[in-house]
């Protein structure tokens, strides 16, 4: 005991410190702001993808955690020398996979915001700011891609931040199953179907892993180069009527605008009037493609949507906004609240008892959810409308000037037509031509 004792005397002023000391914080913080700002400005140096082999970091830091604190300065020293190399630099002007560029000035002092204030917006109750500005940010930017009002909480739909497409699509794809195994029984979820093209993302056929569709009934309908890689509303009709002679319950569809290997488009008014025809939940994935639809030049790619019951997209992707930040909107949130809600005591209060408040935790997977609003909002009102198109725009004309320097060298193949910002060719290959000894030249 008297070990103890003398331990804690030696140790007061570090048992005793404020985990959040308002003037450490402000010191630290600042060592922090410089070490990201110098990392964006020389952020060119780095080689785009690690260059590091697997258990790299294993072999430079210590197999178990520091007894005693360590200051700052040696942190950042070591992220210099062992983190940056093992990072592969999304933000770099050099980086052209995937969805690149997608950090801001704003979207990081959002994000900073966010965390500082650290709130748990479970519901209303647990911080009203966050559940009433995220549903005011919704609807704001509901309103810049013309959403139709039935997807705004004006007209009784409404608007909710998840982390991730494949989130938006699994919460959807959970409220469209319980919608209709409460109309035929829960005995036949193994009949129920999941439709989408052989381009859809694979966070499809996850989601209906996870929502317990039966693996043989997640129908990739096949595309093809001739229509651009788009789904075809003939060949849904083809595979719900085979499914339905089968026995089997159409269920789900995801169309998508802006698919990941090619940025095709799926024809979405023509899809919904098959899948009406059946009673199929229409969910529209533009996770990335979907912000270049707040240019009134480029809403017609979603054309139709009003005949969806879901639509997402990614501000994550080509908004602006840092991961994570997916914007999903329903005609129907009871349907999304019925699935996924959740009223233990603890959780229980007068607001959400009144049914005049939002409460979206019944809206997503986890219970606790972060601030995303607060960057969001950040974003639309740091460069406003205005300028958020013309930053859309300046990307597009840029990939249409690539375009063209690619289709004017006769090395390459435009593969299919370019709709967004992204530009998809090939090399072309020499034919091979077999010789009269049966070789090949």
């Amino acid at each position: 005991m008297d070990s103890f004792v003398n331990d804690l005397e030696k140790n007061s002023e570090v048992l005793t410190l404020n985990p959040l000391d308002p003037e450490e914080f402000r010191k630290q913080g600042h060592m922090i702001i410089d070490f990201l700002a110098d990392y964006y400005r020389d952020i060119e140096k780095y080689p785009v993808r690690s260059q590091v082999e697997p258990g790299y970091l294993h072999k430079l830091l210590p197999d178990s955690a520091p007894n005693n604190p360590e200051p700052l300065q040696t942190i950042l020293k070591d992220v210099e020398t062992h983190i940056i190399p093992g990072i592969t630099h999304w933000q770099s002007p050099n980086y052209f996979a995937y969805f690149p560029l997608t950090a801001s000035v704003a979207g990081f002092l959002g994000e900073m915001l966010s965390t500082g204030f650290n709130v748990v917006g479970f519901n209303w109750l647990s911080s009203p700011a966050a559940t009433e500005l995220e549903s005011i940010v919704t609807d704001w930017l509901g309103k810049m891609l013309n959403l139709p009002n039935s997807f705004l909480f004006s007209g009784n739909g409404g608007g909710v931040l998840q982390g991730t497409t494949c989130e938006a699509i699994l919460c959807t794809l959970a409220a469209s199953r319980d919608r209709m195994l409460n109309k035929i029984g829960r005995e036949n979820i193994l009949k129920l179907v999941v439709y989408g093209s052989d381009q859809t993302h694979c966070g499809l056929q996850k989601a209906a892993q996870i929502a317990g569709i039966h693996p043989n009934n997640f129908r990739p309908i096949a595309t093809s180069r001739s229509t651009a890689f788009a789904l075809s509303p003939d060949s849904l009709r083809s595979a719900i009527l085979a499914d339905l002679e089968a026995g089997l319950i159409p269920l789900f569809l995801c169309a998508t605008v802006g698919t990941t290997s090619s940025t095709a488009v799926d024809p979405v008014g023509p899809l919904c009037d098959v899948a009406k025809e059946f009673g199929i939940w229409v969910h529209v994935d533009a996770a990335y493609a979907g912000s270049a639809c707040i240019c009134p030049e480029f809403r017609h790619f979603i054309d139709g949507v009003e005949s969806a019951d879901s639509f997402s997209l990614n501000a994550h992707k080509w908004f602006l906004t840092t991961l994570d930040c997916c914007c999903l909107w329903v005609k129907d949130p009871n349907a999304l609240i019925k699935a996924l809600s959740t009223n233990f005591e603890c959780l229980r209060n007068k607001a959400t008892e009144t049914n005049n408040v939002i409460d979206y935790k019944d809206w997503q997977i986890a219970l606790s959810r972060r601030f995303r609003a607060m960057k969001l909002w950040l974003v639309l009102r740091s460069y406003g409308v205005s300028n958020l198109r013309n930053f859309l725009r300046t990307h597009v004309k840029m990939a249409k000037q690539f375009e063209g320097l690619v289709g004017m060298d006769k090395r390459f193949e435009i593969v299919v037509p370019r709709t967004f910002s992204m530009v998809c060719f090939r090399l072309l290959l020499p034919r091979m031509r077999v010789n009269a000894n049966g070789g090949t030249e």
